[in-house]
């Protein structure tokens, strides 16, 4: 079965292509702009200005500011970054946790969502996207065979047509070649078909000649025919021309790139003209030669198939009769050329190098001097050794002086060290999920007593010992990232009832845990969390299918709760203060077990996790729409065993 994709992946492929098509036709316009300006100029700037709009189609400016972004145009987006720089991502306050671990039970296919507004529309918009993705294929399929079927019937007129070697028309053209300062010959064919004059063919040129036309024209109109074509050859327009073709192609259903079309055509063969003339044939002469092809031959039915008697007739006729002079570019409109090709150089290098957010930091204040600045704080030492041991179950402890995790993946240490939950997290190699390491680290004797103590007051900023973990990740693991922030379905946790009354196992706590943890710590220890059963004094305790908290804050509860509804889920009851809770509540798949393991003590008909949170605490899950920032890694390698 094919999935489905989400209707933010399918609304943010329909915004890219939005400003990819608002932008370039923005671009259009101002190239439109700057040929008004110049249209005493010679064609050939106005032709390259065209061209130039045409390309911009092929290249978005999102693209180009992405590729400037990820070379590393930009601050570096690291974990570790000096001067205690402020988190991307909000870090919730330090509080103990324990994870009672059996196999994997938090992944998200074991959470029961309620259905919502985007899971609704989704089924419905993803018909719809693919419709007009079927309608666009289908067109860009029509288009390039159409066009394939021409070019094969002119290969296949030049591949029967028969080479000339010799006579007055290989001899004019051999001299014009030399007077024009060509430096390569262009084979000539003659063809028994009544197609015009024209050039064939992108990296090799040949020009098609139709056989009978030298004794319908005069020496001198021969000349004139053999230059236009000449020029083409010159000027690489069936290159040109082959690129605005694939705009169309892809870009069939916008009108603007045929119009571009019809002013490249236009513009091509006035700057031909423009160039034959300035070689020395009379206008009159010249002008009579197009008229006597038009008369006896058929135009090309290909575009990039430069021939003599493209764009409109009447209206070349007259600017060639009246052989005005194009005026040379001024150094005003010189410099008005330059600036505006920096202008659209420039525009998406100076968006990739400042708009990707770093990740793990903000500017420092411009109060502050680097010479004052502290630096991230680091591990004195640390030990990191891959675990092949199969085991399901996971430890992370915060022991004073050490920090310890058992089992873990790269994916588990950067949501412990960003506060994120797995959905924030994106990109990377696929082993940062699968791939297990014991990590062991000691800090130096200024982080023993307590390694949260310089941030505790602001719940904004990262701990010590998360700077620590961040700079180990950045060194040990060469973790490299940036921030997206994306609007995306969260959830705000709000009061359920409209008196404010909380549910039976929710309750104000009566336990300073901050106290307790500062008094611990002062006499060398941490007081650990209860392991199994009964209510928990401080900390928060999962399993899977229940969560005790003692002496945390809603935020933190909210924060939890993120690992099993997919999203994020945002404090919005206007609580204060710390909470003890015990929730209960029956997961849609069962976590898988180690063997021999007991019983999972989970009740099959128990209540949704939505439902639990309701009737248990007082509160609901409310589904919103929210900006979330999402971790978007960039780079990581294993780490070398020690």
């Amino acid at each position: 079965m094919i999935p489905i994709p989400s209707l933010a992946t399918l609304t943010t492929a329909s915004r890219l292509v939005a400003d990819h098509l608002w932008q370039s036709t923005l671009f259009a316009g101002a190239a439109g702009g700057l040929t008004l300006i110049l249209r005493r100029n010679r064609a050939q700037v106005r032709y390259w200005l065209w061209m130039t709009a045409s390309a911009k189609f092929l290249m978005p400016f999102a693209a180009l500011a992405a590729a400037v972004s990820r070379l590393g145009w930009r601050w570096p987006a690291t974990f570790a970054q000096p001067g205690g720089a402020v988190p991307a991502f909000p870090v919730v306050p330090d509080v103990a946790v324990l994870i009672d671990t059996i196999g994997r039970p938090f992944t998200q296919s074991a959470v029961r969502s309620v259905p919502d507004s985007s899971t609704l529309f989704q089924p419905m918009a993803a018909t719809l996207f693919l419709l007009l993705a079927v309608i666009w294929g289908v067109g860009v399929a029509a288009i390039v065979s159409t066009w394939c079927v021409r070019w094969r019937r002119i290969a296949r007129l030049v591949r029967t047509a028969s080479p000339v070697l010799g006579g007055p028309e290989l001899a004019a053209l051999r001299r014009l070649e030399m007077i024009t300062g060509m430096t390569s010959s262009t084979p000539m064919v003659s063809s028994e078909t009544s197609i015009e004059p024209g050039i064939f063919g992108i990296t090799s040129p040949v020009l098609v000649w139709p056989r009978g036309i030298t004794e319908r024209l005069a020496a001198r109109e021969v000349d004139a025919i053999l230059a236009h074509e000449l020029c083409h050859v010159r000027r690489r327009d069936n290159l040109a021309t082959s690129v605005h073709m694939l705009v169309q192609a892809v870009w069939w259903f916008h009108p603007l790139v045929w119009w571009l079309g019809a002013r490249l055509v236009d513009e091509r063969e006035r700057a031909c003209d423009e160039d034959v003339v300035q070689l020395g044939s009379a206008p009159q002469e010249y002008a009579e030669s197009i008229l006597k092809a038009c008369r006896f031959y058929v135009e090309s039915p290909i575009s990039c198939v430069a021939g003599v008697t493209g764009s409109n007739l009447r209206e070349r006729i007259e600017r060639i009769m009246t052989n005005q002079r194009a005026d040379r570019l001024n150094g005003w409109r010189r410099l008005m050329l330059a600036a505006a090709a920096l202008a659209s150089v420039a525009t998406p290098i100076v968006i990739g190098a400042f708009s990707t957010p770093q990740v793990g930091a903000e500017p420092a204040k411009a109060s502050a001097s680097p010479q004052s600045a502290a630096p991230d704080p680091t591990f004195e030492v640390a030990s990191i050794k891959l675990n092949n041991s199969g085991d399901g179950r996971v430890a992370i402890q915060n022991q004073p002086g050490r920090f310890i995790a058992t089992n873990v993946t790269l994916r588990m240490l950067i949501r412990n060290a960003y506060q994120l939950q797995d959905f924030q997290i994106s990109g990377g190699p696929s082993w940062i999920g699968s791939d297990h390491f014991d990590v062991v680290a000691k800090m130096d004797n200024g982080d023993v007593k307590d390694p949260f103590s310089a941030e505790r007051q602001d719940p904004t900023r990262p701990t010590r010992l998360q700077l620590m973990i961040r700079a180990l990740l950045a060194e040990r693991f060469q973790l490299a990232a940036h921030t997206e922030t994306k609007e995306l379905p969260v959830y705000a946790l709000v009061l359920a009832r409209s008196d404010g009354r909380l549910g039976p196992e929710l309750r104000r706590s009566d336990t300073d845990c901050a106290a307790l943890v500062a008094s611990a710590r002062g006499r060398g220890g941490v007081p650990p969390p209860q392991s199994s059963g009964g209510n928990l004094q401080c900390g928060i305790r999962v399993g899977p299918g229940t969560m005790s908290i003692g002496g945390a804050s809603l935020s933190q509860l909210a924060n939890s709760l993120s690992m099993f509804t997919g999203r994020v889920v945002l404090d919005r009851t206007g609580l204060t203060g710390t909470f003890d809770a015990n929730l209960t509540w029956t997961p849609d798949q069962m976590p898988q077990r180690p063997p021999g393991a007991p019983e999972l003590p989970i009740d099959p008909n128990g209540p949704s996790l939505f439902t639990a949170v309701r009737e248990q605490l007082g509160l609901k899950l409310d589904s919103q729409k929210g900006p979330v920032e999402i971790l978007v890694i960039d780079r990581a390698e294993h780490p070398t065993q020690d």
